[in-house]
C-alpha cells in the first residue's frame, strides 16, 4: 500500500485534533465523510511521490468540492478547519502543525492522547490540542521516525529522531509509557538564533562575546554545561559561527540538531540496532572513523558515554579546536561526569591518568543555566589550568552575579568578570587577539 494511501486510511481511524475547543460529533462525522469520498475521487496512483508542496492546492479543491456535495451547513470557520485538518493529516503531522508553526513555541510535549503541553518563553502551558486515541498518536510518531529511517515498536520503544527544521523528537510508548505514547518535540527555528540574539535577550554580554570568540578563533577546546533545556545546543550553534569558513569540521550526534553555517561540514549521525539487534553504530565509532576524514575540528553534539575518552584524545593529539556539550549543573560537576564517562570504556587507567587527560584537553568551560523566570543564561565561565596533585584546578573569570527578582518575576542580575586574568590570554595574543586590558577586571 503507498504512503499516501496508507495515510488515507489512517484519517478514518485516527481523527483529527481540538484546538480551541470540543469539536461536535457531527462534525467529526463529516470529516469522516469527507476522508472515505476523498479515497475514492483521488488518483493515487498519480500522486505517490508527487510533491505535496505542488498538489496540496489540487487536494484542496477536491476537498471543498465535496464538502459542497455534503450539504451540510457550515460556518466559514468550520468550513476551513475541517479543510485544514484534512490536509495537515495528509501532508504533515495532524494536531502537531498549527503548534509547530506558532515561532513563539520552543517545546511541544504530548502526555498521551488527551494532554498536550507547550513551552512559550520559559513558561510551560496547557493547550487545547488532543488525538482522538492512542492509536492516532502512534501513527503520528511513526510518521515522524520513519522519515528518517527510525522505527518504534515494542521490540524498540524508545526513539530519537528529528524534523526537518532539524527540531529534536524523542518518543516513547507502552509498555515503558504507562499512559500511553509520549512524544517530546525541542523546537529549532528555520532561522536559528546567533550570538547577537543572545546578546539581545540578555543571556550573555558583548564583552563576554568578545572573549568567547578569541577563544575559538584560537583553537581553545570548549565544553559546554548545563542541563535539560538550558540552551547548550543554542550556544554551541552560536560559538560554532566564530569558526573561520576556510576549516574542515565534522560534527557527530545522536539526532543531527547543529546547524553550522560554513561551507565545509561533514555531518555523521549515530545508527541504532535493527530489529536483530544489529548494525549499531555509536558515536565512539563515529569519533574513531572521523580521526581518519582530516579534521581541521571535531564537533560532537553532546558527549554522554565511553566516546568521551576518545574525544579527549583527539584534543590531546593535535585535533584542537573541539566543542561540545554536556548535562552538569555546575563546572565541577562537568568535570566528574568525564571522569565517569571515561571509567565507562573500561580501560583500567588511573584516577590521576584520567584526570591528567581531561585537564590537557580541555580549556575552557562555559555553564549555561535555565533561571527562574524562564531565560537562559551563561552563569559561569571557567579555564582549567592543570593539576594540583590529583585535583584538576580550574579558575572562573565570569560570572552571571544574581542580584534579586523583579516586579514581573525577572531574574535580576549582571554579568561581570572575577578581577582574575585567564592563562589562555598568552594563547590569545598568539593568534593575535588583543582584548582591551579592562575586560577581565572586575566592576562594581
Amino acid at each position: 500500500m503507498s504512503v499516501l494511501k496508507t495515510r488515507l486510511y489512517e484519517q478514518q481511524n485516527g481523527g483529527t485534533a481540538r484546538i480551541a475547543a470540543p469539536e461536535s460529533n457531527a462534525l467529526q462525522e463529516l470529516k469522516t465523510r469527507v476522508h472515505r469520498v476523498l479515497i475514492n475521487k483521488l488518483d493515487l496512483t498519480k500522486l505517490e511521490g508527487a510533491d505535496p508542496n505542488l498538489i496540496q492546492n489540487d487536494v484542496k479543491k477536491v476537498i471543498e468540492r465535496i464538502l459542497d456535495e455534503e450539504n451540510t451547513p457550515l460556518s466559514g470557520a468550520e468550513r476551513e478547519k475541517v479543510t485544514g485538518d484534512v490536509l495537515n493529516e495528509l501532508f504533515g503531522l495532524g494536531p502537531l502543525e498549527p503548534l509547530l508553526a506558532d515561532k513563539t513555541i520552543s517545546d511541544i510535549l504530548v502526555n498521551g492522547c488527551r494532554n498536550v503541553f507547550i513551552e512559550r518563553r520559559g513558561k510551560l502551558e496547557p493547550v487545547d490540542v488532543s488525538f482522538r486515541d492512542d492509536a492516532h498518536l502512534l501513527q503520528i510518531i511513526d510518521r515522524i521516525v520513519s522519515r528518517i529511517g527510525r522505527r518504534v515498536d515494542e521490540s524498540s520503544p524508545m526513539v530519537d529522531a528529528r524534523l526537518k527544521d532539524g527540531s529534536r523528537v524523542n518518543a516513547i510508548i507502552p509498555p515503558l509509557a504507562i499512559d500511553g505514547p509520549m512524544l517530546s518535540i525541542r523546537r529549532f527555528g528555520a532561522d536559528p538564533l546567533t550570538i547577537k540574539n543572545l546578546v539581545e535577550y540578555k543571556a550573555l554580554t558583548q564583552p563576554l562575546v568578545q572573549i568567547l570568540e578569541a577563544c575559538v578563533k584560537a583553537r581553545l577546546n570548549v565544553l559546554i554545561s548545563g542541563g535539560t533545556g538550558a540552551g547548550k545546543t543554542t550556544m554551541l550553534n552560536c560559538l560554532s559561527g566564530f569558526i573561520p569558513h576556510e576549516e574542515r569540521l565534522v560534527t557527530i550526534e545522536d539526532s543531527a540538531e547543529l546547524i553550522l553555517q560554513q561551507p565545509h561540514v561533514v555531518r555523521l549521525e549515530t545508527r541504532p540496532p535493527n530489529i536483530e539487534g544489529r548494525g549499531e553504530v555509536t558515536q565512539r565509532a563515529l569519533l574513531r572513523n572521523s580521526l581518519r576524514m582530516r579534521p581541521d575540528r571535531i564537533i560532537v553534539g553532546e558527549v554522554r558515554g565511553e566516546e568521551a575518552i576518545d574525544m579527549l584524545q583527539a584534543m590531546n593529539t593535535g585535533h584542537d579546536g573541539g566543542m561540545t556539550t554536556i548535562h552538569a549543573n555546575t563546572p565541577r560537576d562537568a568535570l566528574s561526569r568525564l571522569e565517569t564517562m571515561i571509567a565507562m570504556a573500561n580501560l583500567r587507567i588511573s584516577d590521576k591518568a584520567m584526570r591528567q587527560q581531561i585537564s590537557s584537553a580541555i580549556d575552557l568551560i562555559i555553564q549555561v543555566s535555565r533561571v527562574g523566570d524562564g531565560t537562559r543564561k551563561v552563569m559561569s565561565v571557567s579555564e582549567i589550568i592543570g593539576m594540583e596533585g590529583d585535583i584538576i584546578t580550574m579558575q572562573e573569570i565570569y560570572k552571571f552575579a544574581r542580584t534579586g527578582v523583579g516586579q514581573r518575576g525577572e531574574v535580576l542580575g549582571q554579568f561581570q568578570p572575577t578581577g582574575i586574568r585567564p592563562k589562555f590570554s598568552e594563547r590569545l595574543e598568539q593568534y593575535g587577539f588583543k582584548l582591551p586590558p579592562n575586560v577581565f577586571e572586575p566592576r562594581y
